[in-house]
């Protein structure tokens, strides 16, 4: 039913430019005292590229941009987990009954159980690329030769470097720290033996390094142009040949196995560091990072993929969805269906549960910005007038609408399907009895985002606060919404409308006619809104999550995402909150 889509293909770049998100937000305290509508699980892990991956105390950890954790204790099934920060997550490790995770602008962050992630005091402002433990300390580095030191993950110590260097990586081997990386000329070598005083090795290679590990006697470093180094010393190095050209990102060992990971979704396995095969990843993405624990190698890489591979050779794609934009998202007949567009045109993807999604052809070139259920019919509409119809979510059909104008919106109610869109010649309203045929109807200069239908009367809200109302969704009239602030979503329940826009600008009446501003919880943008189990729920900017039980109270919820929320729909017991980069979150 809604659009996040705000000037047809220009939306993208308005909604990086306005607003400013602060994320996931602080938590619900006080409330209404309902599980509905607070706890969120996200489903698709597609759109936050993660950097790499550890593995401790039986569960699999990932860490990414804009702070995403994810942990798995198979690494199949992943949980997202609130890190506290938006700030990029670059290295993870596991050594004395700890997590640590490092990240830009010194960010230091631990954790007991990979859930529950504390940040930690630093004394730098450069951005560390990696963490490891070893002889009883742990060593983070980064950017301009930043080394940190810690006995227990807690307490951090700045150390001399004798390099500017960005250091990519660092190992703990055979008495030995390790770390890689760039320099203006060729690969950055140092060695310390106890992470405190640090001697500055010779490269035999002019490659940029990215990662390092060691194994079986043997200290392995990787980087651009596929570059292999390997030393038994990790002062003494050789290169070897890789077979490949791709930059090569991350390297570990386990099962009797070096691993390597790298742009391109490229794989090479070795048994030695000397002799490399390359393998088939099942993917183009770049692979960032790769661990080894409870008998499987799991690599992670761009737009949140995860591969998993029990012997290093046959690997299987365990992150799920898409990471095209979505837009919209309704509930009809036992079937959740989530629409949205990317550079091949209209994406739908459908659900019988929320969990488990199934892309479907559209058909169409166009992006799809909303979707509605009525009368046994699935109907999508979307850019240059598109619109499809599904009786079951899975088959759809090109309908004629007879207008070129971009729809932004669809609901379904009394007997009828109502579009509205336009920006060519004004505001666009069509109606349809049958999803099939369509009538323009008569409207004046305004611009239109979305539309419900409740207590017999359509509600339609669009650009300066406009809200217009239609008991048969031709005649329509203009009412005072009492803002000049774009509304972008509405939606009826509990003889309540709601509307819900720019600003964090949140508006009800009973009866379409009357509007009242409430008090604004937050200044960011909400995109859509819904009702169900006696609870609104409204999203936006940033991966924001209100809940209301009257319209006019809202609690605030973290929802585990950064990233921009559409839409939200409620069906069958659950809340589904969809947005960019594929993002799709459940609630019970």
């Amino acid at each position: 039913m809604k659009t996040l889509r705000l000037y047809g293909a220009g939306l993208l770049a308005a909604r990086n430019i306005n607003g400013g998100g602060t994320g996931g937000g602080s938590g619900g305290g006080g409330g209404s005292g309902r599980g509905v509508g607070t706890t969120w699980t996200r489903r698709t892990w597609q759109g936050n590229s993660l950097s790499d991956v550890t593995y401790g105390n039986g569960l699999f950890v990932a860490v990414g941009e804009d702070g995403i954790i994810l942990t798995s204790p198979d690494g199949v099934s992943w949980t997202l987990r609130n890190s506290g920060t938006s700030r990029d997550i670059y290295g993870v490790a596991y050594a004395k009954g700890l997590f640590v995770a490092v990240g830009g602008w010194g960010t230091i962050l631990t954790s007991s159980d990979g859930v529950t992630w504390t940040a930690r005091t630093w004394e730098t402002d450069d951005s560390l690329s990696s963490v490891t433990h070893g002889n009883g300390t742990f060593v983070a580095v980064g950017w301009d030769g930043a080394i940190l030191t810690s006995p227990d993950g807690r307490s951090w110590t700045k150390r001399n470097s004798p390099t500017s260097d960005w250091l990519s990586s660092v190992t703990y081997g055979k008495g030995l720290f390790v770390a890689v990386g760039v320099s203006d000329d060729d690969g950055t070598i140092l060695t310390s033996p106890d992470g405190v005083n640090w001697t500055e090795r010779t490269s035999p290679a002019s490659s940029h390094l990215s990662g390092v590990a060691y194994g079986n006697g043997l200290f392995v470093a990787v980087g651009d142009g596929g570059a292999i180094l390997t030393s038994p010393d990790g002062v003494t190095w050789t290169q070897q040949t890789s077979g490949t050209s791709d930059w090569l990102n991350g390297v570990t060992y386990g099962n009797g196995l070096f691993v390597a990971v790298g742009d391109g979704g490229a794989i090479l396995t070795s048994p030695d560091g000397v002799t490399w095969t390359q393998q088939t990843s099942g993917t183009g993405n770049r692979l960032n990072g790769v661990t080894y624990g409870n008998g499987l190698f799991v690599a992670v890489g761009g737009w949140g993929t995860i591969l998993t591979s029990p012997d290093g050779v046959s690997w299987t794609q365990r992150a799920s969805g898409t990471d095209n934009f979505l837009s919209s998202v309704t509930y009809g007949n036992g079937l959740f269906v989530a629409v949205g567009g990317s550079n091949d045109g209209g994406t739908i993807l459908t659900s019988s549960d929320g969990v488990n999604w199934t892309a479907r052809t559209s058909g169409t070139g166009n992006d799809l910005n909303g979707v509605a259920y009525g009368n046994g019919l699935f109907v999508a509409v979307g850019d240059g007038g598109a619109i499809l119809t599904s009786p079951d979510g899975v088959t759809w059909t090109q309908q004629t609408s007879g207008t070129s104008d971009w729809l932004s919106g669809v609901t379904y109610g009394n007997g009828l399907f109502v579009a509205v869109g336009g920006f060519n010649d004004g505001g666009t309203i069509l109606t349809s009895s049958d999803g099939v045929n369509w009538t323009a109807q008569t409207l004046g200069d305004y611009d239109l985002y979305d539309l419900t239908y409740g207590n017999g009367l359509f509600v339609a809200v669009g650009g300066g606060g406009t809200i217009l109302t239609s008991p048969d969704g031709a005649t329509w009239t203009e009412q005072t919404s009492g803002t000049d602030n774009y509304l972008f979503g509405v939606a009826y329940g509990n003889g309540l409308f709601v509307a819900v826009g720019e600003r964090g600008t949140i508006v009800t009446s009973p009866d379409g006619v009357t509007w009242t501003a409430g008090a604004l919880p937050t200044s960011i943008r909400f995109w859509g809104v819904a009702y169900g189990d006696g609870l609104f729920v409204a999203v936006g900017y940033g991966g924001i999550i209100l809940t209301s039980p009257d319209g006019v109270s809202w609690t605030r919820w973290i929802s585990g995402t950064y990233r921009s929320l559409s839409d939200v729909a409620y069906g069958d017991g659950l809340f589904v909150a969809v947005g960019e980069c594929g993002t799709i979150l459940t609630s019970p």
